[in-house]
């Protein structure tokens, strides 16, 4: 029997670089670089990636029989050597600061690339970074033909694009170009907001149903001109990104009544406003976009990825209002799934493989292909740290964890494999119950260390989503948000429907109240016993206790940091919080019976990843 074909893929030098590695077209391991480094979104070569990688497939570097990285360099500094030139004089800031790091990265990639790979002599092949983004899209779909549709920041050019998947072959049909772009107009108003880049986003849209869409006709007359089909130009008068240092300039302040909000500062109604101005023009453009990509290839299954996927608000309107009959959604959409793209595209076409599709299930394995630990490695670790521990047999401890939960503890849970992409899907979440109506502002406050008007997601059976909230099907990697259903809902009273803004935050609106947004919505996370089974029944321990099949889970993190990677992550986010208990594998942990915190403790040393 011939050896498997082995592919590593690559991102990396923008944000959120991560490795991923297909054996004969099987997933076998991805994970962000950020997991390894505790730096969020980190950018540099994914060096303890490639390494995780290698160890989980048993092979080394020079068993590779190719390398793909998820973008082409020459055409990116293309891009980035015009707009400095197109710029001329206001842009030469900005290729003083940029140019050396450009010569660097992109023109020698291949050469950095080797090196950082010890010296990799094999193929090394590179995609357009939209076609990676596609590829990631589709052909980890149930799909054997779908629509694709990509929209992010930029990638060499191309801003978004649309094509078609079938079987084993995909074509990008049209695409947007720089410097039009939706990512980048939602990430200037982000900025704007006080937020950070290419990280802050998501908070735009948390704080958007606080608002109402007082600025969107603003955003139409002067920052955009939307054609019907979707596509668009940008007013660049408005924008500091393609020839200054910002995202925003002085006119774009201007229109909006005054300079961008400073980060940490109070947020005022304006800004919630704005917030829902700019998610109200951002559905609105994707809605657009899905009718044009219907109508031009007439399929009825949708394949989404980029940064602008991650907007679980637009793709849950995009389900129930839009052309198709189906969506699936790349969970690790933004950069860090460009590893995959590229990996899969060198699978079906650099090596002609066929795909077989299932039809009813994707290939990601519920996207738990991140580094695991045996009960060895889990018990050594936290006997060196002096932590205080119970190994319970597996009906017991889920017995005893519903049992905390249902007292209203919160509960750090590690399980298997860590997950890739940025939602925590059961194997590294903080769990907690969803029927307490103060438990959001806690878990922001107490827990997460973040903005209070942040909301939380609900982790539901799948066989229960109806029950709960107006989802006709599932929701595997929390990134869709669906209405909480009506019987579920709790009515304002009179004095609460005369709030405003942040002061909704503590108006219970539905019997499970911990996650249900201020609009009566949620990011719905299914949850399936045949992909996450100890998850799956846990919940159900949950709903022999309490009748409620539903749990708050969010990701096992504080803010500013990525989501914990090894049992020496999530003791010290377990130490450091207040967190109650947690459950690493077998092992119960309850925070009264540790010793006292250390944060230097010889304990943090990390189990061994390479």
């Amino acid at each position: 029997m011939a050896p498997p074909i082995r592919i590593l893929g690559i991102s990396a030098y923008y944000h959120d670089s991560a490795a991923v590695l297909l054996a004969d077209g099987k997933l076998v391991a991805a994970v962000s670089e950020e997991r390894f480094t505790r730096k969020k979104g980190d950018s540099s070569f994914p060096a303890h990636a490639v390494q995780y990688c290698l160890r989980q497939g048993g092979i080394g570097i020079d068993d590779l029989d190719s390398v793909g990285f998820y973008e082409k360099p020459i055409l990116k500094f293309d891009r980035i050597l015009e707009t400095f030139v197109g710029a001329v004089p206001r842009g030469f800031a900005q290729f003083r600061v940029g140019a050396p790091l450009l010569i660097r990265e992109k023109l020698w990639l291949d050469r950095e690339l080797r090196a950082a790979l010890g010296g990799y002599e094999g193929d090394l092949l590179y995609a357009e970074h939209h076609e990676s983004h596609a590829a990631s899209a589709f052909y980890p779909s149930p799909f054997d033909a779908a629509a694709i549709l990509t929209m992010d920041g930029v990638g060499e050019w191309a801003t978004g694009s649309f094509g078609v998947g079938r079987g084993p072959d995909m074509q990008l049909l049209k695409e947007m170009r720089w410097p039009d772009s939706l990512g980048l107009l939602y990430s200037a108003v982000t900025y704007y907001l006080g937020f950070k880049v290419n990280s802050g986003e998501h908070k735009v849209m948390g704080l958007a149903p606080y608002g109402e869409p007082r600025y969107a006709q603003r955003i139409y007359d002067h920052l955009l001109d939307l054609r019907d089909d979707g596509s668009f130009r940008l007013n660049q008068e408005y924008f500091g990104y393609v020839n200054g240092l910002t995202m925003t300039n002085g006119k774009f302040h201007r229109l909006f009544d005054g300079p961008p909000r400073l980060p940490e500062t109070k947020l005022t109604q304006k800004d919630m406003d704005l917030a829902r101005s700019i998610q109200d023009v951002c559905e609105e453009i994707v809605m657009r976009m899905a009718r044009t990509v219907h109508r031009e290839t007439g399929l009825e299954n949708l394949c989404l990825a980029g940064g602008v996927a991650f907007n679980c608000v637009a793709n849950g309107r995009l389900l129930r209002e839009g052309p198709f009959q189906r969506l699936w959604i790349q969970p690790a959409a933004g950069d860090a799934g460009g590893a995959l793209g590229v990996a899969y595209l060198l699978w079906h076409r650099h090596f002609a493989q066929p795909r077989t599709p299932r039809g009813d299930r994707d290939s990601m394995q519920g996207a738990y292909v991140g580094p695991g630990f045996t009960d060895s490695e889990v018990a050594t670790f936290l006997a060196g740290a002096g932590a205080v521990y119970r190994r319970i047999e597996r009906d017991a401890l889920l017995a005893a964890t519903a049992r905390r939960l249902a007292d209203g503890q919160i509960v750090g849970w590690f399980n298997g494999r860590m997950e890739c992409g940025p939602r925590a899907l059961g194997a590294r979440s903080i769990l907690c119950d969803p029927r307490s109506p103060r438990m959001q502002a806690h878990l922001n406050l107490k827990i997460k260390l973040r903005e209070g008007f942040r909301p939380f997601a609900p982790s539901v059976l799948r066989e229960r989503v109806s029950d709960y909230f107006e989802l006709e099907g599932d929701s595997p990697y929390m990134q869709i948000v669906a209405p909480v259903r009506e019987a579920r809902r709790i009515a304002m009273t009179a004095e609460q429907r005369s709030l405003w803004g942040i002061d909704l935050l503590n108006v219970a609106r539905s019997d499970i109240p911990a996650v249900t947004h201020v609009d009566y919505s949620a990011r719905v996370h299914t949850v399936e016993r045949d992909v996450s089974p100890d998850f799956y029944d846990l919940i159900r321990e949950f709903e022999k206790l309490t009748g409620c099949a539903v749990l708050v889970n969010t990701s096992f993190n504080v803010r500013g940091e990525p989501i914990v990677c090894t049992p020496a992550d999530a003791y010290a986010c377990f130490m450091r919080t207040h967190i109650d208990a947690l459950v690493i594998g077998p092992f119960l942990l309850d925070k009264a019976d540790q010793p006292a915190w250390s944060e230097g403790g010889a304990w943090r040393q990390q189990i061994p990843l390479d």
